[in-house]
């Protein structure tokens, strides 16, 4: 019968070294044969693990180079941010015509070939002095939004404005007598022109797209509604109107009797869904104003949904830049009604 001699334990002290001696001296050839035995099963021991290290080692280092190959393809996904010269041709309301390019700033996400448009325009100075201080429109944060939300966005610097710069093309006259029309008309003129443009960009589905601005480019977006542009499905009015002066006319915008027919125009003529976004502290046309706007829109015919925003600082005219949360549940539910998909890495 076979007897099994365990391994004897490591014994890293010295403890009564003589008194073992004797049994020490007894057991050598004993003991002999079981260390032999003890270092075969070590080796063999060793052996496995070493090789169990090695297969581990091979198999992370595989992990790794599959990550080294996919991580950098994920992480060129980035947004690009582009500015293009596109040359537009539009006739003020005192019949000059104006013939220059404007700056329009694309933000797209460069891992996609191809995306509908959001257009954003932009507002107008309440006064002279702040049309140079507009530089080039960008909007980038809620630009970067609107591409994370499937979209590529153009943001043109109309004429006029900023770095665009050249004559007041969207002049409406003065105060008590302002002539609206020509001036969202110029204004819905330049975004055609970008739009035209944009069928020569490969990234651009103008099959679908939407028009989205704030406050004159707000009333634009309406304007835009009645017009037969390609793939425009919808159109989103953040705090649109004119005439509007916080500090010397607050909740008093010029001739807005006049806004009110024109909105009335714009309903009879609309053609596509819209959505209207004002705070109740807007100090350009006050709480009430828009609501009369929209009902004149409503009634006579124009698809829309006024909502009302909570007050925003002193004055909610800047909520669309200022407070994203306040409006982006109703924007998005809007996009999806109106049959956009958002991407699962936006929600």
């Amino acid at each position: 019968m076979e007897t099994t001699t365990a391994c004897p334990a490591r014994n890293n002290g010295v403890n009564n070294q003589s008194t073992r001696m004797p049994a020490i001296q007894n057991r050598l050839s004993k003991n002999i044969f079981i260390e032999s035995k003890c270092q075969k099963a070590t080796y063999r021991y060793l052996n496995a693990a070493f090789s169990a290290t090695i297969a581990s080692t091979m198999r992370k280092n595989h992990l790794l180079l599959v990550l080294a190959l996919v991580i950098p393809s994920l992480s060129l996904a980035a947004i690009v941010e582009e500015v293009l010269d596109v040359p537009v041709s539009v006739k003020t309301m005192y019949g000059q015509q104006v013939n220059q390019a404007i700056k329009v700033t694309v933000f797209r996400d460069d891992q996609r070939e191809k995306a509908p448009y959001l257009v954003l325009n932009h507002g107008r100075p309440a006064t002279v002095a702040g049309f140079a201080g507009m530089k080039r429109q960008r909007y980038s944060d809620n630009s970067r939004y609107f591409v994370a939300l499937g979209f590529v966005v153009l943001v043109p610097t109309r004429v006029g404005y900023g770095e665009t710069g050249g004559p007041d093309v969207e002049d409406s006259g003065r105060c008590e007598s302002r002539n609206f029309p020509p001036a969202y008309a110029v204004a819905a003129d330049q975004t055609a022109a970008v739009l035209d443009f944009a069928a020569d960009l490969a990234y651009v589905d103008r099959s679908r797209g939407v028009v989205v601005g704030q406050s004159f480019g707000g009333m634009t977006s309406i304007t835009l509604s009645t017009r037969q542009l390609p793939g425009l499905i919808a159109a989103v009015n953040f705090a649109g109107g004119g005439g509007g002066n916080p500090a010397s006319r607050p909740a008093n915008p010029c001739s807005y009797h006049r806004l009110a027919a024109l909105f009335e125009d714009y309903g009879r003529a609309s053609r596509i869904p819209t959505l209207w976004f004002y705070s109740e502290n807007d100090r350009y046309w006050g709480a009430e104003l828009p609501k009369e706007w929209f009902q004149a829109f409503s009634k006579a015919g124009g698809k829309g949904k006024f909502v009302e925003l909570p007050p925003y600082k002193d004055d909610g005219h800047g909520i669309f830049s200022g407070n994203r949360d306040a409006w982006k549940s109703e924007f998005e539910t809007f996009l999806r009604d109106t049959g956009f998909t958002i991407p699962a890495s936006a929600r």
